[in-house]
């Protein structure tokens, strides 16, 4: 760094050192100088204020080097803060496609299938534009690096796959709907994942089928089915069909759901 930082009009002036201390304390806790350094040249290509955190610095395991490279790339609140200086009308909340449980690299993993965001930018016309992104798990999620290298999901992707996908969807229907923010993907996107990756090409993934219906939902809901069956506005395979959309059902829960439809003679009785 070649001066004295400055953080705010009416603030002291920090000298180098502290600036360094600060952003090596508060803002990027153990970086090394050299990548807050790149931190800082990014901020002040783009005009950006480094004390805000506007971008990442990301560990990525470079598999030419055999090690891991700091990278410094834009955050997931860079893209909003720049959509919402530039008509931004609002983002809508992530739509999630069905629950899928695969086998990934000898791990069972349970995530949904795709995520949907749609961005809303106010045109110069006065109309608002749509701009919608669906990202699929699979073709986003991050492998393990390092000495554990596999395909299976790293540590944040196996703990967030929702929140993971969302911040995917989400940079990418921000990139469509205001392309002034450019084409770089955000740290939240490249978490985990590798430079010149050497993953095996070949990924076996195999498909366990929907999760299991969650037993407590289940004793919560069922009152609700059985309201729906009693009234006649559903049957017990309605039911069933619509519920296992959302998850498997073991054999008794179907038996239970079953259970529930009146016998003809009730039928009749409850006619009478």
């Amino acid at each position: 760094m070649n001066s004295v930082a400055k953080v705010g009009e009416n603030t002291p002036a920090l000298t180098d050192s502290e600036f360094m201390q600060v952003m090596q304390s508060s803002l990027y806790p153990g970086a090394s100088e050299q990548s807050i350094t790149l931190v800082v040249n990014y901020c002040k290509a783009a005009q950006l204020d480094p004390m805000q955190k506007p971008v990442h610095i990301v560990p990525m395991w470079d598999g030419k080097a055999k090690a891991m490279r700091d990278q410094v790339m834009p955050g997931i609140g860079l893209y909003r803060i720049q959509a919402s200086r530039n008509g931004c009308a609002g983002i809508s909340e992530p739509e999630f496609g069905p629950d899928v449980t695969s086998n990934i690299g000898g791990v069972n993993t349970t995530y949904p299938s795709w995520c949907r965001v749609t961005v809303k930018r106010l045109l110069s016309s006065g109309l608002v534009a749509e701009f919608s992104a669906k990202e699929f798990w699979l073709e986003n999620y991050a492998v393990k690096g390092g000495k554990e290298r596999s395909i299976a999901p790293n540590a944040m992707w196996s703990k967030r796959p929702y929140g993971q996908i969302a911040k995917c969807a989400e940079a990418q229907a921000l990139r469509k709907g205001f392309p002034e923010i450019g084409s770089q993907p955000t740290a939240d996107e490249m978490e985990g994942k590798a430079l010149h990756d050497d993953a095996p090409e070949s990924r076996e993934i195999t498909p366990q089928g929907p999760a299991e219906y969650p037993a407590e939902q289940f004793a919560e809901n069922l009152p609700r089915w059985k309201s729906l069956i009693e009234s006649g506005k559903k049957s017990a395979a309605d039911v069933i069909k619509v519920v296992q959309s959302k998850g498997t059902l073991t054999e008794d829960q179907k038996e239970s759901i079953n259970a529930l439809e009146p016998i003809e003679g009730e039928l009749q009785e409850s006619a009478a």
